[in-house]
């Protein structure tokens, strides 16, 4: 149980990556306080959890109304998640998250709990395809709750991050960060391979043999 849980909370948190989120969240809360940015951080966590545990329940029903092949859905998702890893390992935005327009327009916005932050921002594209495939390929209900708790997890993760956004960005600097959306990246390519390969012997049996 510990392994499954450890497993699936370690590929969601590379992909919500809250660290990568700090220089941003910092940057939309210039003059709030640390009790707003509390505010903030709580209701983005709690919408991050609403989401990851969304999608996890109703996943593979998800899939199956618009008739798409599970095997299918994973190479798809599996390559975006790759292009996600590529650009950690490169330091730069991931292409499934907020752009420059969507940032400036949220530097307008009086609440930016949930959009940007929470949508698209920590929960992406990305992030909400592996829920899915971890949804439709879980052989029982006990994995299911393994793929919730470990979503639980990683909201709570992100909650303790943008918390303390300033002090790990001080400590870290944006180097630091960079350093480790790199290990980040390194890690999620891995896990885009797994779900790839997976994905390729649903719709190829015969690769298997």
């Amino acid at each position: 149980m510990e392994l499954e849980i450890a497993k699936i909370f370690i590929a969601l948190l590379v992909l919500v990556n809250p660290l990568g989120a700090i220089p941003i969240f910092i940057s939309l809360t210039p003059n709030a306080s640390q009790l707003e940015r509390k505010r903030i951080a709580k209701t983005t966590t709690l919408a991050v959890a609403v989401v990851l545990c969304l999608f996890a329940v109703v996943g593979e029903t998800l899939l199956h109304f618009l008739g798409i092949s599970i095997g299918s859905f994973q190479v798809g998702g599996g390559l975006l998640v790759m292009l996600i890893a590529i650009a950690l390992m490169n330091a730069q935005p991931a292409p499934t998250k907020t752009t420059q327009e969507e940032r400036s327009e949220a530097e307008a916005k009086t609440n930016i709990a949930v959009v940007p932050l929470a949508i698209p921002l920590l929960t992406g594209p990305g992030t909400i395809s592996t829920v899915i495939i971890y949804a439709s390929t879980a052989h029982s209900w006990v994995q299911v709750v393994y793929l919730l708790i470990s979503s639980l997890l990683v909201a709570v993760t992100c909650y303790g991050a943008l918390v303390l956004a300033s002090p790990i960005s001080r400590l870290l600097g944006q180097t630091g960060i960079n350093i480790v959306n790199r290990v980040m990246g390194m890690l999620l390519a891995a896990v885009s391979v797994e779900i790839i390969v997976d994905g390729l012997y649903r719709l190829f049996p015969q690769l298997s043999r």
